[in-house]
């Protein structure tokens, strides 16, 4: 195996167990505030996250199996400068900041303050930007994924992208504070 396909392997890996495990511990630990994650978000709205949430987790699943499967690291750049690399880095900021983002919050619920604001802010930008990055990454990869798996990957990060560039970074927020 390719040591950056290794990296980006371990990555997932290690950052996936990492957000599942903080997530996981953030809701057995605070079983009396959980609701509070949810600030002022009407039913309805939480009734759509609930349907996001799952098509985002999917979509980052598929660019998964396709990188794993399908992309040669070897062989593959990004635009005409970058190597796979550039997707390693989209994958960590991800991976880690979305690892963050519970505990982030439980804190702050604890204990508000501007800082933890900020950082939470910080955070979920952190992971849009990495989801935004992943799609100008795949627009940019060579070889070129082509039919149907380029207009699943298209869709399947585009899922990933909307709710975490645009939902957790603007509309979450809205209603937290």
């Amino acid at each position: 195996m390719h040591p950056q396909k290794k990296k980006w392997l371990a990555i997932n890996v290690v950052g996936g167990i990492a957000v599942l495990g903080s997530y996981t511990h953030g809701l057995i630990t605070h079983p009396d505030t959980r609701e509070m994650l949810w600030g002022s978000m009407p039913d309805p709205l939480k009734g759509i996250y609930g349907v996001t949430m799952w098509l985002a987790a999917a979509g980052y699943l598929v660019f998964m199996y396709y990188v794993f499967f399908r992309v040669d690291t070897e062989d593959a750049s990004v635009g005409q400068r970058f190597g796979f690399g550039i997707v390693n880095a989209c994958c960590a900021a991800i991976v880690f900041a979305s690892a963050l983002w519970m505990p982030l919050t439980f804190a702050y619920l604890d204990q508000p303050s501007t800082a933890l604001w900020v950082l939470i802010r910080a955070d979920l930008f952190i992971v849009g930007i990495g989801a935004i990055g992943l799609i100008v990454s795949l627009f940019n990869l060579s070889p070129r994924p082509t039919g149907w798996a380029a207009v699943i990957l298209v869709l399947a990060l585009l899922f990933f992208a909307l709710q975490t560039a645009f939902l957790d970074a603007f509309v979450w927020p809205a209603f937290f504070q």
